[in-house]
Protein backbone atom coordinates (compact mmCIF):
# COMPACT_ATOMS: atom_id res chain seq x y z
CA UNK A 1 0.00 0.00 0.00
CA UNK A 2 1.14 3.30 -0.88
CA UNK A 3 0.28 6.48 0.99
CA UNK A 4 0.77 9.90 -0.93
CA UNK A 5 0.22 12.70 2.11
CA UNK A 6 -2.26 15.90 0.92
CA UNK A 7 -2.87 19.17 2.83
CA UNK A 8 -6.12 17.50 3.95
CA UNK A 9 -5.88 13.54 4.19
CA UNK A 10 -3.64 10.81 2.79
CA UNK A 11 -4.02 9.00 -0.31
CA UNK A 12 -4.07 5.77 -0.37
CA UNK A 13 -3.28 2.78 -2.98
CA UNK A 14 -3.36 -0.61 -3.44
CA UNK A 15 -0.13 -0.51 -5.44
CA UNK A 16 2.03 1.39 -7.18
CA UNK A 17 0.54 0.18 -10.54
CA UNK A 18 -2.76 1.81 -9.30
CA UNK A 19 -1.12 4.99 -7.70
CA UNK A 20 0.15 5.47 -11.87
CA UNK A 21 -3.53 4.63 -13.35
CA UNK A 22 -4.75 7.40 -10.99
CA UNK A 23 -2.22 9.55 -11.22
CA UNK A 24 -2.00 9.16 -15.30
CA UNK A 25 -6.20 9.82 -14.92
CA UNK A 26 -5.78 12.86 -12.23
CA UNK A 27 -3.36 14.31 -15.29
CA UNK A 28 -5.72 13.85 -18.30
CA UNK A 29 -8.45 15.40 -16.47
CA UNK A 30 -6.41 18.61 -15.53
CA UNK A 31 -4.83 18.89 -18.96
CA UNK A 32 -8.53 18.32 -20.69
CA UNK A 33 -9.70 21.34 -18.59
CA UNK A 34 -7.59 23.84 -21.10
CA UNK A 35 -8.42 22.12 -25.00
CA UNK A 36 -12.21 21.54 -23.67
CA UNK A 37 -12.62 25.65 -22.51
CA UNK A 38 -10.84 26.05 -25.87
CA UNK A 39 -12.71 24.07 -27.98
CA UNK A 40 -16.18 24.71 -26.54
CA UNK A 41 -15.40 28.53 -27.47
CA UNK A 42 -15.98 27.16 -31.31
CA UNK A 43 -18.67 24.88 -30.70
CA UNK A 44 -16.15 21.41 -30.50
CA UNK A 45 -14.95 18.64 -28.95
CA UNK A 46 -11.31 17.30 -28.78
CA UNK A 47 -13.02 14.32 -31.06
CA UNK A 48 -14.72 16.13 -33.56
CA UNK A 49 -11.77 18.15 -33.64
CA UNK A 50 -9.52 14.75 -33.84
CA UNK A 51 -11.69 13.95 -36.60
CA UNK A 52 -11.37 17.17 -38.83
CA UNK A 53 -7.48 16.77 -38.47
CA UNK A 54 -7.79 13.11 -39.60
CA UNK A 55 -10.43 14.46 -42.19
CA UNK A 56 -8.01 17.31 -43.12
CA UNK A 57 -5.06 14.74 -43.67
CA UNK A 58 -6.86 12.44 -45.82
CA UNK A 59 -8.44 15.31 -48.33
CA UNK A 60 -9.13 15.31 -50.96
CA UNK A 61 -9.77 11.67 -50.42
CA UNK A 62 -13.01 10.65 -48.51
CA UNK A 63 -12.97 7.67 -45.30
CA UNK A 64 -15.03 5.19 -44.36
CA UNK A 65 -16.75 6.25 -41.17
CA UNK A 66 -15.13 3.23 -39.65
CA UNK A 67 -12.33 3.86 -40.69
CA UNK A 68 -12.42 7.58 -39.03
CA UNK A 69 -13.62 5.97 -35.84
CA UNK A 70 -10.64 3.85 -35.87
CA UNK A 71 -8.15 6.48 -36.31
CA UNK A 72 -9.51 8.50 -33.33
CA UNK A 73 -7.21 9.27 -30.39
CA UNK A 74 -10.19 7.93 -27.97
CA UNK A 75 -13.09 5.37 -28.55
CA UNK A 76 -16.25 6.99 -30.22
CA UNK A 77 -18.73 4.86 -29.08
CA UNK A 78 -21.38 6.86 -30.89
CA UNK A 79 -19.29 8.09 -33.97
CA UNK A 80 -22.77 9.15 -36.16
CA UNK A 81 -23.50 11.96 -33.73
CA UNK A 82 -20.25 12.98 -33.85
CA UNK A 83 -20.15 13.31 -37.52
CA UNK A 84 -23.85 14.78 -37.73
CA UNK A 85 -22.09 17.39 -35.56
CA UNK A 86 -19.32 17.90 -38.09
CA UNK A 87 -22.00 17.71 -40.91
CA UNK A 88 -24.78 20.15 -39.17
CA UNK A 89 -21.58 22.68 -38.89
CA UNK A 90 -21.36 22.66 -42.27
CA UNK A 91 -17.01 21.26 -41.77
CA UNK A 92 -17.79 18.03 -42.81
CA UNK A 93 -19.85 16.04 -45.91
CA UNK A 94 -21.25 12.41 -45.88
CA UNK A 95 -21.60 10.53 -48.82
CA UNK A 96 -22.96 6.94 -48.93
CA UNK A 97 -21.59 4.95 -52.77
CA UNK A 98 -24.62 4.15 -54.38
CA UNK A 99 -22.67 0.52 -55.19
CA UNK A 100 -22.84 -0.08 -51.35
CA UNK A 101 -25.17 2.10 -49.51
CA UNK A 102 -23.97 0.77 -45.99
CA UNK A 103 -20.34 2.53 -46.63
CA UNK A 104 -20.57 5.80 -45.64
CA UNK A 105 -18.02 8.08 -46.50
CA UNK A 106 -16.73 11.28 -44.94
CA UNK A 107 -14.65 14.13 -45.82
CA UNK A 108 -13.62 17.67 -44.95
CA UNK A 109 -15.52 20.80 -46.08
CA UNK A 110 -13.20 24.01 -46.88
CA UNK A 111 -15.18 25.68 -43.67
CA UNK A 112 -13.82 22.95 -41.60
CA UNK A 113 -10.60 23.34 -43.10
CA UNK A 114 -10.75 27.35 -42.94
CA UNK A 115 -11.71 26.58 -38.89
CA UNK A 116 -8.45 24.25 -38.24
CA UNK A 117 -6.55 27.04 -39.13
CA UNK A 118 -8.18 29.58 -37.35
CA UNK A 119 -7.63 27.72 -34.42
CA UNK A 120 -4.46 26.31 -35.15
CA UNK A 121 -2.32 28.93 -33.04
CA UNK A 122 -4.97 28.67 -30.03
CA UNK A 123 -4.13 25.02 -30.18
CA UNK A 124 -0.79 25.30 -29.79
CA UNK A 125 -0.67 27.47 -27.11
CA UNK A 126 -2.69 25.26 -24.82
CA UNK A 127 -0.63 22.86 -25.50
CA UNK A 128 2.76 24.82 -24.82
CA UNK A 129 0.26 25.73 -21.10
CA UNK A 130 -0.75 21.66 -20.97
CA UNK A 131 3.06 20.42 -20.93
CA UNK A 132 5.19 23.24 -21.77
CA UNK A 133 6.98 23.48 -18.38
CA UNK A 134 8.46 20.07 -19.12
CA UNK A 135 11.81 20.09 -21.01
CA UNK A 136 12.00 18.90 -24.02
CA UNK A 137 14.15 15.72 -22.55
CA UNK A 138 11.37 15.30 -19.53
CA UNK A 139 8.42 15.63 -22.73
CA UNK A 140 10.32 12.83 -24.66
CA UNK A 141 10.87 10.59 -21.27
CA UNK A 142 7.01 11.34 -20.67
CA UNK A 143 6.16 9.79 -24.44
CA UNK A 144 8.71 6.79 -24.40
CA UNK A 145 7.09 6.08 -20.90
CA UNK A 146 3.22 6.51 -21.98
CA UNK A 147 4.21 4.14 -25.27
CA UNK A 148 5.27 2.02 -23.02
CA UNK A 149 2.32 2.17 -20.76
CA UNK A 150 -0.02 1.22 -23.41
CA UNK A 151 1.86 -0.78 -25.96
CA UNK A 152 0.25 -4.25 -24.77
CA UNK A 153 -3.13 -2.81 -25.21
CA UNK A 154 -2.23 -0.97 -28.75
CA UNK A 155 -4.01 -2.88 -31.39
CA UNK A 156 -1.73 -4.07 -33.98
CA UNK A 157 -2.63 -1.84 -36.26
CA UNK A 158 -2.82 1.56 -34.41
CA UNK A 159 -0.71 4.16 -35.80
CA UNK A 160 0.32 4.66 -31.94
CA UNK A 161 2.21 1.75 -31.16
Amino acid sequence: MTILSSPTRPLVFDSAAQEAFLNLWRTYDRLRVLEEELFARHHLTAQQYNALRILKAAAPEMLPTLSLAAKLISRAPDITRLIDHLVAHGWAVRDRRPENRRVVQVGILHAGNELLDKIHEEVRQVNQRQLGHLSPEEQRQLIHLLKLARQPHEPEESAWR
